[in-house]
C-alpha cells in the first residue's frame, strides 16, 4: 500500500484558520508577524524572462485584439449568405458576417479559381446594384480608417466601397473604382468617420452589367503601427515584458508556418481543429518578429511537433535565421526581410503529453520525435537554444484529474516510469534539451487523496486558491531536485514555465494570486528561468476602440521596473498553512510562500545599485502589521514605497474608470513595524549599509 501523503488539516479548517479573510492574524493578542532579511544570503539571479508573456493564435489575442484588422472573415472562408449558422462553427467572439446586398442568389462562391483559400465571392449585377456588406464595426468620430479591396471583372462595372455610420444619405463616405481588369488588382481607400457608432458597416456594391469578384478586403484604423493597434502597443511598451512566446498553445499542433508568410492577402485561411475556429494567418512569422521589435522584447518561437515534421521545423529555423543566400533566406528576403532575425529561443512542441493535443503520442515515441526535431533544427543553426515540451511528475499527475484510462499510471506518477514525460525526455533527449517547458494550471476544484487514490471535490477558499499556482512552482522545483538525484549527468536544466495562471477570484483578487506566484518563481530562480502568464490579454482591458492597462498589467510593470535581480533569504515566525493534497501531485512537500502568514513577503537586491526591495502581498481584507528585521546589514530609514492598494479586492480598471487600480508612489520612513493595506501589493525600496 502506498504511504499516506495527503495533508488535510481538518481541525485547522474547522477552526477557520484557512478561511478568507485571515481574521486571526489581525487580533490584538495574536503574535506579531516577524520577517528577517538575511542580506548576506543571496540566491541565483532572477532572470528577466520570468516576467514573460504567453501568446497564441487563439480567441481574440490577435484577431480583434492586438492585430488592428477590423473585419472578420476578410478572405471569405465562409460563404456570403443570410444563414444564421456558421459551418464549420467558429468559437471566436465578435465574429462578424458578410451578408448579400440584394438577392441572396446574386452572390455565389467561385471555388474553381479563388483568389485565396477555397472560395471567393462573385457578385452578379443582373438584378441591379448588388454587393456585400459587413456590419457591427465600431467607429470614432473624426478618426481615420484605411483599407484595401481586391477586385476583378471582365465586364464594364463600377464598384463603390462605402463606410456607413448611419441611415441618412450623408452618413457615409464612398470611394468608386472603375476599369477593373480580368486579373485581380488591389485598390486602396481611406475614410474619416463622421460619428461614434458601434454598428457601422463596410459595403462593397457594384453597378453595371455582368458581375465582379472580390478576392479579399481589409480595414484598419489609420493610426495602426505596422498593422498593430497603437493603444495596445503603447500599453505593452509601458509594461516592458522582456520576452513573448508565439504562436502558443494547443493551436500550434495544427499550425503550418508557411501559411503565415508572404502577401497577407494571399495567405490562406485555415480551420483550427484545436479551438474550432478559423485562423486567417494575417499574423505570421514576420509580423510576430516585427511585434517583438516594436516592444523591444526577445522572440520565443515554438515549432509544431503535433501534426508537424522535423523537416518543416528546420525550414522555419532557416527562414528566420538563415543567411540571405540560403533557400529559405532567399524567401525571407523576397518577403521584405533580407537580414536574418537571429532568434535564439525555440520551443519544440506544445503539451505533447496531453491527449487533447493534435498528434498526441506515447512518451517513448515522442522522445524519438523530439530528437529528430532537435537534430534537424540545430543543423540549420547550431546557435539556437531548444526548449523541450516537458511535463514533470506534478504536471502529468494533475492532468489525470478528470479521467483515468486503463493505460495510464498510478498517482503520483512514478519517477522515470513509462508515463513520466519529463523523466523520459531527460533520459532519452538530453543532448537536444537546453531548457524544459512546464505548464501550470492547478486544479481549482479538487485535491488528490493518496489514501483513496482519487481526486476529491473540494472548494478552495480564497487564501488557499491564491497559493495553488505557487504550490505548483515549488512542487516543480522539488521534482527537478528528484530528477537530478535519479539521473546521472543531469544537472540544472532550467524550467520555462511558459504557460501559467496564478489567480482566482474577481478583479484585484486575480492580481494578488499572480503576485504570489511571481514571488515563488523568484524564490526558485535556480530552476525557473522564464515564465509566460496566460495570457498577454490579462495585462489590459479593451474594446474595439480603446484600451487601458489592467491591475495585473500594473503588477508586471511594478515588478519589471522595481524588483531586484538577486533574491535574498527571508525567515519568519508564521508558517504558511498546510493545504489538502498529495506531494508530487498537487502540493509541495511543504507549503509554498514566506513564513509570514497571512502575508507573502519577498526580498530582493539590485545587483547594480545595491538597493534592497521588499515586496509584500496582503491577500486579506484587513490591515496587517509585521516587524521587519535585518541580518548582515542596516537599512537606511528613507524608503520609497510603490503601492497597488485598491479600495476593494474586487476592483478592476475599466475603460470608463481606468484608474480604479493605480500604482501609487510615496516616500516615508522605515519603522520597526510596518502596516500594509488590505488586499494590496506593496514594494519598499531602500539602501542598506
Amino acid at each position: 500500500m502506498k504511504p499516506r501523503l495527503v495533508i488535510l488539516c481538518l481541525a485547522a479548517l474547522l477552526a477557520g484558520q484557512l478561511c478568507f479573510p485571515a481574521a486571526a492574524a489581525a487580533k490584538d493578542d495574536a503574535p506579531q508577524i516577524e520577517a528577517t532579511i538575511h542580506l548576506d544570503q543571496e540566491g541565483t539571479p532572477i532572470h528577466p524572462f520570468i516576467h514573460g508573456m504567453f501568446t497564441e493564435l487563439l480567441g481574440n489575442m490577435f484577431e480583434n485584439g492586438i492585430w488592428a484588422e477590423m473585419l472578420s472573415d476578410r478572405k471569405f472562408f465562409y460563404p456570403v449568405n443570410n444563414s444564421e449558422t456558421l459551418v464549420p462553427r467558429n468559437s471566436r467572439r465578435h465574429q462578424l458576417r458578410w451578408r448579400p446586398i440584394g438577392p441572396e442568389s446574386s452572390v455565389t462562391m467561385d471555388k474553381e479559381n479563388p483568389y485565396v483559400g477555397k472560395q471567393s465571392p462573385v457578385v452578379s449585377l443582373s438584378s441591379g446594384k448588388n454587393g456585400i456588406r459587413q456590419a457591427g464595426l465600431w467607429l470614432e468620430k473624426g478618426r481615420g480608417y484605411t483599407g484595401r479591396v481586391i477586385l476583378k471583372s471582365t465586364d464594364p462595372v463600377k464598384v463603390s466601397v462605402s463606410l456607413v455610420w448611419g441611415s441618412g444619405a450623408a452618413d457615409r463616405q464612398t470611394v468608386v473604382f472603375e476599369g477593373l481588369g480580368k486579373d485581380y488588382k488591389k485598390y486602396y481607400f481611406n475614410f474619416t468617420a463622421g460619428a461614434d457608432v458601434q454598428d457601422a458597416a463596410l459595403e462593397i456594391v457594384g453597378e453595371g452589367s455582368g458581375s465582379f469578384e472580390i478576392g479579399a478586403v481589409s480595414l484598419m484604423p489609420a493610426d495602426n503601427i505596422e498593422g498593430f493597434r497603437a493603444d495596445l502597443v503603447n500599453i505593452l511598451r509601458e509594461i516592458g515584458s522582456p520576452i513573448y512566446r508565439w504562436p502558443g498553445g494547443n493551436f500550434l499542433s495544427g499550425y503550418e508556418w508557411r501559411d503565415g508568410i508572404g502577401d497577407p492577402d494571399q495567405r490562406p485561411p485555415r480551420y483550427d481543429y484545436a479551438w474550432n475556429t478559423v485562423e486567417y494567418n494575417d499574423m505570421g512569422t514576420d509580423e510576430y518578429l516585427t511585434w517583438c521589435r516594436l516592444l523591444g522584447s526577445e522572440p520565443y518561437l515554438v515549432v509544431n511537433t503535433g501534426f508537424g515534421d522535423a523537416y518543416s521545423a528546420a525550414q522555419w529555423v532557416e527562414y528566420v535565421n538563415g543567411a540571405e543566400g540560403s533557400p529559405m533566406g532567399k524567401l525571407r528576403a523576397k518577403n521584405g526581410h533580407p537580414a536574418p532575425y537571429g532568434v535564439i529561443y525555440w520551443g519544440v512542441g506544445n503539451e505533447g503529453y496531453g491527449e487533447w493535443q493534435l498528434g498526441h503520442m506515447s512518451p517513448e515515441h515522442y522522445v524519438l520525435k523530439h530528437n529528430y526535431f532537435g537534430e534537424a533544427m540545430l543543423e540549420k543553426d547550431p546557435n539556437i537554444k531548444l526548449i523541450a515540451s516537458g511535463a514533470s511528475v506534478p504536471e502529468q499527475s494533475s492532468q489525470y484529474r478528470n479521467y483515468r484510462k486503463p493505460f495510464q499510471t498510478e498517482l503520483p506518477v512514478p519517477f522515470l516510469g513509462d508515463f513520466d514525460w519529463t523523466g523520459q525526455l531527460l533520459l532519452g533527449s538530453i543532448q537536444y534539451i537546453d531548457y524544459l517547458s512546464e505548464h501550470i494550471y492547478p486544479n481549482s476544484g479538487a485535491y488528490f487523496d493518496d489514501a483513496t487514490d482519487s481526486w476529491v471535490p473540494y472548494q478552495f477558499d480564497f487564501m488557499e486558491s491564491i497559493r495553488l499556482a505557487a504550490n505548483r512552482v515549488k512542487n516543480s522545483a522539488e521534482t527537478m531536485d528528484k530528477y537530478e538525484e535519479l539521473i546521472e549527468g543531469v544537472k540544472h536544466v532550467p524550467y520555462w514555465i511558459d504557460e501559467w495562471a496564478g489567480g482566482r477570484g474577481r478583479g484585484f483578487q486575480g492580481t494578488i494570486g499572480a503576485a504570489i506566484t511571481l514571488h515563488e518563481m523568484y524564490r526558485y530562480s535556480y530552476y525557473v528561468m522564464m515564465a509566460g502568464i496566460t495570457s498577454v490579454g490579462s495585462l489590459y482591458t479593451y474594446d474595439d476602440n480603446k484600451a487601458t492597462i489592467s491591475a495585473t498589467g500594473l503588477l508586471f510593470k511594478l515588478f519589471i521596473e522595481h524588483q531586484g535581480d538577486i533574491p535574498l533569504d527571508l525567515t519568519g515566525n508564521s508558517p504558511q498553512k498546510a493545504m489538502p493534497g498529495t506531494p508530487f501531485v498537487d502540493i509541495p512537500l511543504e507549503p509554498s510562500g514566506s513564513p509570514t502568514y497571512p502575508l507573502d513577503i519577498m526580498a530582493t537586491k539590485d545587483s547594480k545599485s545595491g538597493k534592497v526591495m521588499v515586496s509584500v502581498v496582503n491577500p486579506t481584507e484587513e490591515k496587517q502589521s509585521f516587524v521587519l528585521k535585518f541580518d548582515g546589514g542596516k537599512p537606511d530609514s528613507n524608503v520609497t514605497v510603490y503601492a497597488l492598494a485598491p479600495a476593494e479586492s474586487t476592483d478592476a480598471n475599466t475603460l470608463d474608470n481606468p484608474d480604479v487600480v493605480r500604482l501609487q508612489t510615496r516616500k516615508e520612513k522605515l519603522g520597526k513595524s510596518i502596516t500594509v493595506a488590505p488586499h494590496s501589493v506593496i514594494l519598499y525600496e531602500f539602501s542598506v549599509k
